[in-house]
């Protein structure tokens, strides 16, 4: 039994890796800032003895006593998030990473950092090898999370390198499932909440760029057998099936049995064309590749969604009666100001 620390646990992937990891056996220190993760996503967690967890900032070191391994999964990690905490996620690739890795070095600790297919950029090689350096643009409004990344590979590799930390480096491909955050902006969490709400599904350009979506526990399965291999270099783990947006679109509509329009906006800019990953590498060294295919990961996401769009209608409806609650209130103290000497005993 081994105590391994997980720096982004309160998020999406991170507090799946820790469901997994305690039920192997082990002892789990989860670490977050809740920038933009959440304590309901460790909320069942809460009477379990061997987790604990502590709100804390990444770029700040500290010593969370001796772990056999580290998971670094700390970062924004969609893009309205990065685009709203851009220094931040900057910051979290260089400083947070180092001090993790530091972590790692002091108490000779295995390591494995979770990186991005995001390091491909808009990509001229299809589908993508680890051994692609990509097309990155480093000024443009995506670089604080492409190069955030990149330049965490690369410390990563330089703690293997110059320090002998015992590292993994895997390249995440879009990753789906229970736990996403329903308002994160990524293209399955937008749709299906859309698609629930009978809103229009938003698909930006004509919807013909290509994504390759992978459940959640798939990809943790991957992960996890990269996380025990001895090999240190870049592995991609993802699903390479591909979709194109609109099909995507399509199969959500039919498995929400939603009727929502479709509406076309303009394309972001440095938006990738395609993404796919090649899993050969995966394949070969970790005798991995996923097994549940989109249909069948949609429909097991499904009750999760439901239950967020109830939780948001609930919100929604308590703050509304807050808010009827508090007129009424001032209402009342007004027409008492008005009428000072007004009582049921003064009435005609």
């Amino acid at each position: 039994m081994s105590r391994i620390m997980i720096t982004g646990a309160a998020g999406f992937l991170g507090s799946h890796l820790a469901d997994r990891l305690l039920g192997m056996g082990h002892n789990v220190i989860g670490v977050d800032n809740l920038s933009t993760g959440t304590l309901d996503n460790l909320r069942h967690l809460a009477k379990e003895p061997r987790f604990e967890f502590e709100e804390r900032d990444m770029c700040l070191p500290f010593d969370p006593g001796p772990v056999d391994y580290v998971f670094n999964f700390a970062s924004p990690a969609s893009p309205p998030e990065y685009s709203r905490l851009g220094i931040e996620t900057l910051r979290v690739g260089a400083v947070g990473t180092e001090n993790a890795l530091e972590i790692a070095h002091r108490y000779r600790a295995g390591f494995l950092h979770a990186s991005t297919s995001e390091c491909y950029g808009d990509p001229l090689q299809h589908p993508q090898t680890e051994t692609y350096w990509g097309n990155v643009n480093p000024v443009g409004p995506r670089s604080v999370y492409d190069e955030a990344k990149r330049f965490s590979e690369a410390l990563t590799m330089a703690y293997y390198r110059y320090r002998g930390v015992n590292t993994h480096l895997v390249r995440i491909f879009n990753t789906y499932g229970p736990r996403l955050n329903p308002g994160d902006g990524r293209v399955i969490s937008n749709f299906i909440m859309q698609a629930l709400e009978g809103r229009p599904l938003t698909i930006y350009g004509d919807g013909g760029q290509s994504r390759s979506f992978c459940y959640v526990a798939d990809l943790l399965e991957g992960i996890l057998r990269l996380a025990e291999s001895e090999e240190h270099m870049p592995t991609n783990i993802g699903n390479p099936t591909e979709f194109t947006i609109l099909e995507c679109a399509h199969l959500i509509l039919e498995v929400t049995c939603s009727s929502s329009e479709l509406r076309f906006l303009p394309l972001p800019q440095d938006d990738p064309a395609r993404r796919k990953p090649d899993i050969n590498k995966a394949r070969v060294l970790l005798n991995w590749e996923p097994r549940v295919n989109l249909r069948e990961g949609l429909f097991l996401s499904l009750d999760y969604f439901r239950q967020a769009l109830e939780s948001k209608i609930a919100a929604r409806e308590a703050h509304r009666s807050a808010e009827l609650a508090g007129v009424r209130r001032a209402t009342n103290s007004a027409s008492a100001s008005a009428f000072p000497d007004a009582s049921p005993a003064s009435a005609y």
